[in-house]
C-alpha cells in the first residue's frame, strides 16, 4: 500500500463535478482505493460519498492505493486533484 496527501486546489472544493471525474478515474483503477479525510475513510469509486465527505477548497486529503498498478494509479489520482478535477 502507498499513499500520498494533497492539498485540494479548485475553489469550490469537490462538489459534484469534480466529485464526478473523481470517482470516473478512481474507476478505471485496478487498485483499492481510500481518501482519509478527517478521520473519515472515503470510497472514491462512489460518487456520493465524495460529496458527503464535504471536501473543501484548501483541504488536505491522503489519497491510498493498494494492488498490482498503485504507484501509476496514485500518480493519475493525485495529478488529477493537482489540476483541479476539471475546473
Amino acid at each position: 500500500m502507498i499513499s500520498q496527501k494533497v492539498i485540494v486546489t479548485n475553489p469550490s472544493g469537490i462538489h459534484a463535478r469534480p466529485a464526478v471525474e473523481f470517482s470516473k478515474l478512481a474507476a478505471k483503477c485496478k487498485s483499492d482505493i481510500n481518501i482519509n479525510f478527517k478521520e473519515k475513510k472515503i470510497n472514491p469509486k462512489s460518487i456520493l460519498m465524495i460529496m458527503a465527505a464535504a471536501i473543501t477548497s484548501g483541504s488536505e486529503i491522503e489519497i491510498q492505493c493498494s494492488g498490482e498498478t498503485e504507484e501509476e494509479d496514485l500518480r493519475t489520482l493525485i495529478e488529477a486533484v493537482q489540476s483541479g478535477l476539471g475546473e
